[in-house]
This record gives structure tokens, sequence and C-alpha cells, in this order.
């Protein structure tokens, strides 16, 4: 299944008030899911598959639709830093033993098609494709082998990051979750269409800069759910992003940023497209 979250454009939102709704893609149709006002809300139901399935609610088309982060509010979001081989050798670091963990918060999400808020604060604002993971069900102490299990799908995430904010200190966290810049979506889909290993590319202006397999990772999706869910419970709707691979703007020379006006698109062959337009925030 691919699940999405569908921005309403009527004034008093659905039959339920509601400004946002989770929806089934059926090929160019989306379906809402009644009573449900985002796919987060939907994980949270211990359900959620069975009614998402079953689901046969109002009908919107695809094509045109305004879609919000596929989780808008997720109460987690962890990122992974250094996981793929080939951006681990282009910053010049080792292979690392354990995961390279740091958080991005709620606000820092858009949609799948918003504008990318480019700060005043910030000219070296840099691109990170990543495959996110989409928890389904809560756990802690997850074994890898059934780290599958608490998996409700996968999505694709681009993890903007302010690089002079980032570099500041040797934590991440300030330059990783400035407000409107991490695109996320358009779509979750479910685990028994996706695995990790289709082709990620991130480009500017149509020129390719990052394009890897997302099956080339150090630390696999299934690592990082027992890994993580060591530390701290993780709950359906909480979302691992799961690392960039090389081609980052930062790693380039020159270096290459972000510009105002620039379109930014994020495509993971199986899960969908982010197209972002980059402009200077007010």
């Amino acid at each position: 299944m691919r699940l999405l979250t569908l921005r309403l454009n009527n004034s008093t939102g659905n039959s339920t008030g509601q400004s946002t709704t989770a929806v089934r893609q059926d090929g160019d149709t989306l379906t809402e899911i009644p009573g449900f006002a985002d796919v987060g809300a939907l994980l949270k139901d211990p359900a959620w598959e069975e009614k998402a399935a079953a689901a046969s609610g109002a009908t919107h088309p695809l094509a045109g639709a305004d879609l919000a982060p596929v989780v808008p509010f997720p109460g987690k979001i962890i990122c992974v830093g250094h996981n793929y081989r080939n951006h681990i050798k282009e910053m010049g670091r080792d292979i690392p033993e354990y995961p390279a963990l740091f958080a991005k918060y709620a606000e820092s999400l858009i949609g799948p098609n918003d504008d990318l808020a480019l700060p005043q604060e910030s000219d070296t604002v840099d691109w990170e494709a990543e495959l996110a993971v989409v928890i389904g069900k809560s756990g802690r102490r997850i074994p890898e082998a059934q780290a599958a299990d608490h998996i409700a799908g996968y999505s694709v995430l681009n993890d903007i990051s302010m690089r002079d904010y980032q570099f500041r200190t040797i934590q991440w966290l300030q330059g990783k979750t400035w407000e409107k810049s991490t695109p996320f979506g358009p779509a979750l889909v479910t685990g028994d269409e996706f695995s990790a290993g289709p082709l990620m590319t991130s480009a500017v202006d149509g020129e390719i800069q990052q394009q890897t397999p997302t099956g080339d990772l150090v630390f696999t999706p299934e690592f990082l759910v027992s890994y993580i869910s060591t530390i701290i419970t993780l709950n359906p709707g909480d979302v691992i992003a799961t690392g960039t691979p090389g081609g980052v703007g930062h790693a380039q020379d020159p270096k290459r940023y972000l510009q105002e006006g620039q379109l930014l698109v994020t495509t993971i062959e199986g899960l969908g497209r982010l197209n972002n337009r980059v402009v200077k925030e007010a």
C-alpha cells in the first residue's frame, strides 16, 4: 500500500472537521481513510493496515494534490550520520563501529512539493537524500531479527543541512533541524512493496548530485531499529532517516550549496519523488 497525508483545500476540512486526512493511493486516485487526520494518526491504531486497505471514503485526484509531510508530527525523528561508504570517504572519515545519531523536530518538516526555506542566517545550505523508515509498532530492545515487524514502511526524505551551523560545534543538531527545511514524502510505502536496494538520486536544477543504491548502507534499517530501540522505545509514526550517500555539495571542490530559485528533486525508485523549490525565508 501507498499511504499519504492530503491537505484539504476547503476551509472547514472534511466531514470530521480535519484540515488534513490520511489517504490511500490507488493509481491516480487518493481515497480518504475516515477518522484519521494524517498517516501518523493512522499508524497509532493497531489495526491501521486493515483499516487503510478497507477504506472507501471520499476520493481525490492525485494530480495537483496538496500533500503534507507523510507523517506531519512524528514523536521522534532520529537521523543517522555516516551510513554510506562513499559519503564517509568524501567527508574524510573512517567507517564507524556504531551509528552516529542526532535528532530533528517536526517543525523542520515540509511536504513533498512545498517550498524549501532558505534562511537569512546561512549561505551554506546543502542537500542530503535519504531513505526514511517509519515505525508501525511500538517496541523496546527489539531484536534485529524481529525489526521488520516494527516497520510500517519507507519514504523519501532530504536531510537539508546548514553546514556553517552544523560545524560550529562537534554536535550537529543546530545545523540539521532548521524550520521548514526537510522535505518528507510523498508516501509511506509498506514493507511488502519495498525493501532497501533501489536507486536514490538527488538533483539540483536537473543536474544529478547523488546517485547510489539504498541498499549500500553500513547499518541496515533492521539494525538501526534494533540499535535505537535499545536506547529508547520506538513508537508508531516515529521516523528514522538512514543517512545520505556521496555527492553532497559541501564535499565538492569548489563547494556547492543551494541557491534561491533552484529546484531540488529527490527520488527513490519505488517510493516516489520530492520536488522542492528553494525560496528565501521572509
